[in-house]
């Protein structure tokens, strides 16, 4: 595993970020690898805007089956496949979620391995240069947790690398909406990736009602602890400048009740679906749909619909639902 180095502290913009790590990139072969604390710059890429669809792709993809592989490339497919997100040369950020290490992945509190394992694959296909993988849990120690959920040892197969995220290395970075949150300090390979693939598990949450899309990306932030006042609001602020590239919705199993970090089988269901879309607030609409929940039930889903950061409403929209 990989520890990333530091990187200076301070309140920063998006904008200002990038073109401090694009001046730090370039000074790299005077200064030497050492010159940011003894590690590596951030990719100075700026991160791409999620592609709208064209063509026949979908807006939003819901594909059923047994086989958790299968499913997630019928998803990307019905979306125009991984390529529409990836392009050659391209380091990519995959965010699951590994909250904790108490229990292995049939117990529903962390993201899929099949799932996590076959979006490193694909994008690896696409030809990604670097995939990878990441997490701050809150339970257990990042090694343990990347263990005992099954992703590491699924990661190295398919060929991506885990991270492990250096406390170091957080900016403070404006909010772009700032209902609640003017600033904030968040992960600088979050910020400067070209391209940031959140891996979400659908789940029940004991202060959000659920766990999903918007609520993952508190992994990515210092102080996530500090965001349950208000949290539907500060969820969506965070939300406004993280924004992924591609979400992809683990519904294989779920957990239905005493999440986020579950402890009991019989709080599992299996769904056997994967939901996958470049809109966050849009998967995650359809996502509540297995807790019985509409957007409005959910705080987060409905301050981030409000603040313009996705649709909630698909009438009108390519929507392929499919079973496999």
């Amino acid at each position: 595993m990989r520890q990333s180095g530091e990187h200076p502290k301070g309140v920063w913009t998006r904008r200002r970020f990038l073109r401090w790590a694009a001046t730090l990139t370039a000074g790299m072969a005077v200064l030497g690898p050492g010159c940011a604390g003894g590690g590596q710059p951030p990719d100075a890429s700026a991160r791409r805007a999620a592609p709208d669809p064209t063509g026949d792709q979908a807006y939003l993809t819901v594909v059923h089956g047994p086989d958790p592989a299968v499913i997630t490339e019928r998803a990307l497919a019905a979306l125009g496949g991984i390529e529409r997100f990836v392009k050659p040369g391209d380091t990519v950020v995959i965010k699951p979620n590994i909250c904790v290490d108490y229990n292995p992945p049939e117990y529903a509190a962390t993201t899929n391995p099949t799932v996590v394992a076959t979006l490193v694959r694909l994008c690896l296909g696409a030809g990604a240069r670097r995939v990878s993988v990441m997490d701050m849990p809150f339970g257990g120690t990042a090694e343990s947790a990347y263990e005992i959920s099954g992703i590491a040892a699924a990661v190295k197969a398919a060929g991506g690398e885990m991270v492990l995220m250096n406390r170091a290395k957080y900016l403070d970075i404006a909010t772009l909406r700032d209902r609640d949150i003017e600033k904030w300090s968040i992960y600088a390979d979050v910020m400067t990736t070209p391209v940031l693939i959140n891996v979400p598990i659908a789940k029940h949450h004991s202060l959000a009602r659920l766990s999903l899309g918007l609520k993952n990306l508190l992994g990515t932030v210092a102080r996530a602890n500090q965001i349950h006042s208000n949290l539907g609001q500060r969820v969506a602020d965070l939300a406004s400048v993280i924004r992924p590239t591609l979400t992809v919705v683990d519904a294989v199993r779920i957990l239905m009740d005493h999440g986020p970090t579950g402890g009991s089988l019989n709080d599992v269901r299996q769904a056997d679906t994967v939901i996958a879309s470049h809109d966050f607030v849009a998967a995650d609409a359809r996502a509540a749909g297995f807790f019985d929940l509409g957007a409005d039930d959910v705080p987060f889903i409905r301050a981030a619909a409000q603040m313009g950061l996705g649709r909630v409403d698909l009438d009108g929209l390519r929507v392929e639902e499919l079973n496999v």
